[in-house]
This record gives structure tokens, sequence and C-alpha cells, in this order.
């Protein structure tokens, strides 16, 4: 004889697994991640199934156990992608597999769980060497990735700056990519460094490319949650809008001739 599973254990999983699929969404997993990830953890814990429905906004899970059905739904609050905090789920969900860990233990799990953020000083260098050595690799002179270096390590210290103050990140793209364009091209204006490669221009306002919210898009059209992926994918048209404005109002306003 089979025991039921009590009404409260199913009502803890059920909390757990949405709990899941929300820090996963939070942070930028793909959608099929976000599905398979909360069920598989469902399934370790005791229930039958686990069905999810996720869009960019809210997650909708139920839990199914001995014919009882418990749904729970919650607001997603975008707060960055951050993959320490998708790969931390995971660990938790694999362990929780081979009985490492109980409902409890993954509450406590999930409650610890803190995004690593690496130091501003160390993200802004990065960012603008990376950004340097894009122009170097577009055919732009030494001159170019010193202005590139520059224009975009201050452009990703305001973009910081903004995110800290939770600015609307619109606003945020178009502010950095008005910084990026103007440090830029006033540098290039600056004796020594005025016959630099024009690519010092564009390539100062890379770090701004939503890539990843453009790759997860794709992922998640390709996969069945079309919604999701369109949604994505106008967030990341949005933010590539709002950095067209931003280099156009700083050429314009700075009476730049030309962008590469």
């Amino acid at each position: 004889m089979t025991s039921i599973m009590p009404k409260q254990r199913q009502r803890d999983i059920t909390r757990l697994c949405i709990d899941c699929a929300l820090l996963l969404l939070q942070h930028g997993a793909e959608s099929m991640l976000v599905e398979q990830l909360a069920t598989r953890l469902g399934k370790a814990l005791g229930v039958g199934r686990v069905e999810s429905s996720i869009s960019a906004n809210a997650v909708v899970l139920t839990t199914i156990a001995d014919g009882y059905c418990m749904t729970s739904t919650r607001k997603n609050n975008d707060r960055g992608i951050n993959m320490h905090v998708v790969v931390q789920v995971q660990h938790i969900v694999i362990m929780a597999e081979h009985r490492l860990l109980d409902a409890g233990d993954v509450a406590k799990r999930f409650a610890a769980i803190k995004p690593l953020r690496y130091p501003r000083w160390l993200m802004v260098t990065m960012v603008g060497l990376s950004c340097g050595c894009f122009s170097r690799l577009n055919g732009g002179d030494w001159q170019a990735f010193v202005i590139t270096c520059l224009a975009s390590g201050l452009a990703m210290y305001v973009r910081q700056v903004l995110t800290g103050r939770h600015m609307n990140p619109l606003i945020n793209f178009c502010i950095t990519a008005f910084v990026a364009t103007s440090a830029a091209g006033l540098l290039m204006r600056v004796p020594g460094l005025s016959s630099a490669s024009p690519v010092a221009m564009p390539a100062s306002v890379l770090l701004l490319v939503p890539g990843f919210p453009l790759i997860n898009a794709v992922a998640d059209m390709f996969k069945g949650h079309v919604n999701t992926g369109l949604a994505r994918w106008t967030m990341a048209s949005l933010l590539t809008l709002s950095t067209c404005i931003g280099i156009v109002m700083a050429m314009s306003l700075w009476g730049f001739g030309r962008w590469s």
C-alpha cells in the first residue's frame, strides 16, 4: 500500500520548484533549462509530475502528487545575467536527485545563493581591453586601441553606476552609448591621437551589444517557447535602438563627421 503525500509537503515542494524556476529565469537562463530543472527538482523531492508555464513576466507551476494538483504563481523581476546563480541552482538540483539533499536542505541552499559580482575596477579594465582588442582585430592601429580602451572603460564605469542606481535599462544603454561615442570622438581630436583609425568609435560601444539576450531569444523560439523568445528578442531590439539613439545624439552634439 502506497502512502499519500501530505499536502503540506507537496506545498513546500511546489514552492521550492517555483523558486528554482524563478532564480533561473531572473538571472538569464533559457526557458527550456528553467522548465527542465524545475521538473527534475520536483520529481527528485517526491512529486509525480511538474507542469510549468513560463513567460517573460511570470512563472506558473503546478505539481501533481497522488492525483492532487497544487499551483503557484510568481512574478519575474529581471536581476541581470548571472551564470554563477544558474550553475549553483543546477548543482542543488543534481544533489537533490542523488538524495544528498531533502526539501529542507534545498530551501536553505536556495536562500544562501548570492550572485557573484566582480569588482568594478576589474570589469572596467577587462571591458576596456576587450573592446580595444576588437578595434585591433578590425584593422585599427595602436592609437585606436588606446582610444577604444579609454572610451569603453569610461562607458562601462558609467553603465555600472547607473545599474547600481536601478536606472531603466533602456535609458542606461542610451546614456552609456552617448558617453562611449563622445569620449572616443573627443579623444580622436586630441593632438597625437587625431590620426587614429576611425574604427575606434564603433569599437567603443561593443560592450552594449545584447548578445546573450539575443542568443536566449533564438534558443527559446527554436525549443518551443515562442512567447518568451519574442519578448526577449523585443527587449534586445529595444536595447539596440537605445544604443543607436545615444550614438546619434553624441554625433549630433559634437559634430563628428564619421562613425567608422
